[in-house]
């Protein structure tokens, strides 16, 4: 005969196991203390501030010390003033962060707005000093270039001369026009190409600031009526050679003397042909 087993199962037995399980699970859950009312705020605060990249630049320590608090506010607790004091810690705390993450940020900005600041006048003064400097090689070949043209037009100035045969006076350069180009007694120019008169045009072409006095003398023969209108005539004969040739007429006067300004005795032949003259003057540049 065999003898049964007292540990078979009566029926319906896990069921009860399993509820008697979820029972006991129910009861810890309930039992189990949960993080005190408004950690929620300042964990969210912290979170917030830690997605910041100027706060996890300019605050890495404020906000570990503060995280550290959060934490600590979030443990359970009993004592409600407790919970309360932390939560209030983790908060000061988390704001202490964010002031001095947003005052370390202006910080840095000023000082990369003073660096800019202070290359932009850097480049502004080395511009101006280049500037300066340009202006200052600008200013030193215009000067040289000046003084070489000076000294290429005085040089061509006194070619031009030497080859007018004139002479230079306080009044300007004398060329003296003698009486060979007129007849005797008359204010017309002998025919034929005269080299002084000719030499005198290209002198006034390529130098027309200059101004010109033509001035006509005469030796005393004759009387003094006659001889100051022809001195005139012979002056004004010579003044419209060169309109002829394309001398402006602002640039030409006009004046007879007759025999008021000899240069030699009337007691000669030869003095009196030296006294019968047309003298062409022209100014010195002002």
């Amino acid at each position: 005969m065999k003898t049964q087993s007292f540990l078979k199962p009566f029926p319906g037995s896990k069921t009860i196991v399993v509820i008697l399980l979820s029972s006991a699970l129910l009861t810890a859950c309930a039992m189990s203390p949960t993080s005190p009312d408004g950690s929620e705020g300042v964990r969210a605060k912290f979170t917030e501030l830690q997605q910041n990249p100027a706060m996890m630049t300019y605050a890495r320590v404020e906000l570990r010390n503060a995280e550290n608090a959060v934490q600590l506010a979030e443990q359970p607790v009993d004592d409600n003033a407790l919970a309360a004091h932390r939560i209030y810690m983790a908060d000061r705390m988390l704001e202490i962060a964010r002031a001095k993450g947003e005052s370390r940020m202006l910080e840095a900005e000023r000082a990369q707005l003073a660096e800019q600041r202070d290359a932009s006048r850097l480049a502004a003064r080395t511009r101006e000093a280049d500037r300066a400097h340009a202006d200052a090689e600008s200013a030193r070949s215009s000067q040289a270039k000046a003084a070489a043209m000076s000294s290429r037009e005085a040089e061509e100035l006194q070619r031009q001369i030497d080859s007018l045969e004139a002479e230079a006076t306080e009044r300007g350069l004398v060329l003296t026009l003698g009486d060979v180009l007129f007849a005797t007694g008359s204010s017309e120019i002998q025919g034929g190409t005269n080299q002084n008169l000719e030499k005198l045009v290209n002198f006034l072409n390529q130098y027309p600031d200059r101004r010109v006095s033509i001035e006509g003398h005469t030796d005393n023969v004759g009387s003094a009526a006659f001889n100051q209108t022809l001195s005139r005539q012979r002056a004004e004969s010579i003044r419209q050679y060169l309109l002829d040739r394309g001398i402006d007429y602002r640039r030409l006067a006009v004046s007879g003397y007759g025999y008021e300004r000899p240069v030699a005795s009337n007691d000669t032949a030869t003095g009196r042909q030296q006294n019968r003259r047309v003298e062409v003057v022209i100014e010195n540049r002002e």
